[in-house]
């Protein structure tokens, strides 16, 4: 297990910002830590980093107490924080020698600052002033520094905030090649990260865990239903009971078209009632849901 979080609890004044959050991360996993701005991601990811000590809970890191000996937690965590904390007026270069002092790599020094260059795509950068790359490329330096110590946890922080469509891409398919030697927990609010980046997510909201588990279980966690769109060539004017029992909701959005809802597959029995009583079915369309429609289902089920 990389990542062991037990009944974390932290609170500023009279405000409990994280209570009892508690989670686990299997090696060589991609996690998405999902919430809106506000819900915990950052407060959790300084206390898994030991930027921060919570007022109860442990956190280990790969069987590491990292309360007890959190020197030897922290070599093994590569961490890139929501404002990604760069010295503009250093070359590229210059400031990943700088970053591997911290870890004392001796004679392994050259050879992690070139693996990481490489790593990250930052052959044709490395000459050049942190203050002259894009967005994208210094969020490139920034993971270099987080993996120049070749981590086993990296914990990254809104990875891709402010990124352009090409930039997002881009650091998108370098988070998942690392991801295939090293156990990463990435936070973020923008939902499709989580379904272009990994198989599971965490759900935090006012500092509480929500939802835990793979995105398949977590897009329904409210009802088990399955939705579609339907559309008939002439007006539907029957009851929709006399379709099916299992239908739960039904919404015109006009042009004889409908949206279902219903606990299981009623496309054969949509069919058969549309063939026995000489209706024109003209699509049948089963609807996938999104991470964004389901996590506005499990905030409001907690209000």
């Amino acid at each position: 297990m990389s990542l062991t979080i037990k009944n974390i609890e932290k609170t500023y004044g009279q405000q409990k910002v994280l209570n009892d959050v508690s989670f686990n991360i299997n090696d060589n996993e991609i996690v998405g830590f999902l919430g809106p701005n506000g819900a915990g991601k950052s407060t959790t990811m300084k206390i898994i980093t030991g930027f921060l000590t919570p007022d109860n809970g442990d956190v280990f890191i790969c069987g590491i107490d990292a309360k007890k000996n959190p020197i030897e937690a922290k070599r093994i965590i590569g961490y890139l924080p929501e404002h990604n904390p760069l010295y503009l007026d250093m070359y590229v270069k210059e400031y990943l020698d700088f970053a591997s002092s911290f870890y004392k790599l001796g004679k392994l020094k050259n050879t992690a600052i070139n693996n990481v260059i490489e790593q990250t795509g930052l052959q044709n950068e490395y000459k050049k002033k942190i203050r002259q790359l894009s967005k994208g490329y210094r969020q490139r330096v920034g993971l270099a520094q987080a993996l120049i110590h070749n981590p086993r946890v990296l914990i990254l922080d809104e990875p891709t905030t402010g990124l352009d469509p090409k930039q997002l891409i881009e650091i998108r398919d370098l988070i998942k090649n690392i991801g295939k030697e090293k156990t990463i927990l990435f936070s973020t609010h923008i939902l499709q990260e989580v379904e272009s980046l990994c198989e599971r997510a965490i759900v935090i909201n006012q500092g509480k865990i929500v939802a835990d588990g793979e995105l398949s279980q977590i897009k329904s966690p409210t009802i088990s239903a399955e939705t579609f769109i339907v559309e008939f060539e002439q007006a539907f004017n029957f009851n929709w009971e006399q379709v099916s029992d299992k239908i739960q909701n039904v919404q015109e959005i006009g042009n004889n078209t409908y949206r279902i809802s219903s606990s299981k597959d009623i496309r054969a029995e949509l069919f058969n009632f549309a063939q026995q009583n000489e209706l024109t079915l003209l699509t049948i369309q089963k609807e996938t849901q999104k991470l964004e429609s389901t996590f506005v289902d499990i905030i409001k089920n907690l209000q």
